[in-house]
C-alpha cells in the first residue's frame, strides 16, 4: 500500500467513525431526555468525549500538521477520559 492509500484509508476511517460515534451520543442523548436519567447523561457525554477524541486525532495529524504520534497522544487522552465517564455513567445508579 502506499502512503497516499493509507491516509485515505485512516481519513475514511476516522470519518466512519465520527459518524457512528455521532450516532450513538445521539441516541444516548435522546434516552437521556426520555427519561432524565443521570446515568444515561453521562454515557452521552462519555461517548461524545471519545467521538471528539477520534475526530481531533485527524485533524491534529491532518490538518495541523502535528504528526501522527501527536494525533495518537491526543486521541488517547480523551478515549481514556471517555471511557472514564462511560464507566462512571455504568456505576450512577440515580435517577
Amino acid at each position: 500500500m502506499t502512503l497516499a492509500t493509507i491516509t485515505t484509508a485512516i481519513i475514511g476511517f476516522k470519518a466512519l467513525s465520527f459518524v457512528l460515534g455521532g450516532l450513538t451520543t445521539y441516541l444516548a442523548f435522546k434516552a437521556y431526555r426520555t427519561t432524565r436519567s443521570r446515568s444515561l447523561g453521562a454515557l452521552s457525554l462519555g461517548f461524545s468525549i471519545i467521538t471528539a477524541g477520534t475526530f481531533l486525532a485527524g485533524i491534529v495529524d491532518q490538518v495541523f500538521d502535528a504528526g501522527f504520534r501527536t494525533g495518537q497522544l491526543v486521541e488517547s487522552v480523551l478515549v481514556a477520559a471517555g471511557f472514564l465517564v462511560i464507566v462512571y455513567s455504568l456505576y450512577t445508579t440515580r435517577a
